[in-house]
């Protein structure tokens, strides 16, 4: 699934207990882990390389992510600040958060 920021596109990939953020030439700019439990998505931590900070690289990547958990039909657990920061700013994305 592609975010599209104003400075970047973002391809978001689930690998195993992650989600990447990945440019369009396949770079992995950032990375959000989870793990499972009880059928929630629980993200315990979010990074971006230095070289992509203040690019819209974090946003985009945690939008995307929370689209795929959507689509999957389970909950959010927001132990990240990052994570629990960008659902806080953005109601659409509040109705996922367990608990």
């Amino acid at each position: 699934m592609s975010e599209h920021t104003d400075e970047r596109t973002v391809d978001v990939v689930e690998v195993e207990d992650r989600f990447e953020g990945r440019l369009p030439d396949g770079t992995v700019a950032g990375f959000a882990e989870f793990s499972l439990q009880d059928g929630a998505v629980v993200f315990t931590h979010t990074e971006v390389d230095p070289a992509y900070e203040g690019e819209g690289v974090g946003s985009a990547l945690v939008a995307g992510a929370l689209d795929q958990v959507r689509e999957s039909g389970r909950r959010v657990v927001a132990l990240c600040p990052f994570v629990k920061a960008y659902v806080a700013r953005h109601r659409e994305y509040q109705d996922l958060l367990q608990g």
